[in-house]
């Protein structure tokens, strides 16, 4: 039986128009930030957590857009779709990886998209997204 996953994921976009893209530890997929909510957590409040918790800064709502909500297959779990709430901002500080995060990478959005290693959301919706909102 097919497995359900609720996510939020940040598209962190640098000076540079890059993007940043995070691999997690025991995993070969590069994907955004973010994660599961915690009980009573919208998600919003999910990504913001998720951010402090995997890469140590701290977002205000309002400096979060949310971007949009895609569903399909989870990156790095079998048999298992997720339902991604998207949310883009700007960052342009130094990163180091905490928590369960193994890589951190900033890349434009164009080469990102000629790797093998990355995750469905950033494929089929992340970076078509970032790639027409830049041109736009």
């Amino acid at each position: 039986m097919k497995k359900n996953l609720t996510i939020s994921a940040a598209c962190l976009i640098n000076n540079q128009g890059e993007i940043l893209l995070v691999r997690k530890r025991g995993t070969t997929k590069f994907m955004q930030p973010g994660g599961k909510p915690e009980i009573g957590e919208s998600p919003l409040q999910t990504v913001i957590r998720e951010i402090r918790e995997e890469l140590g800064i701290s977002f205000m709502p309002d400096e979060l857009k949310f971007d949009g909500e895609w569903i399909g297959a989870a990156a790095n779990e079998d048999d298992t779709s997720i339902r991604a709430s998207l949310f883009s901002a700007h960052y342009d500080g130094k990163l180091v990886p905490l928590a369960e995060l193994e890589e951190l990478l900033w890349i434009a959005p164009k080469d990102a998209l000629l790797r093998e290693d990355i995750a469905p959301l950033l494929r089929e919706f992340v970076l078509p997204h970032a790639i027409a909102n830049a041109a736009g």
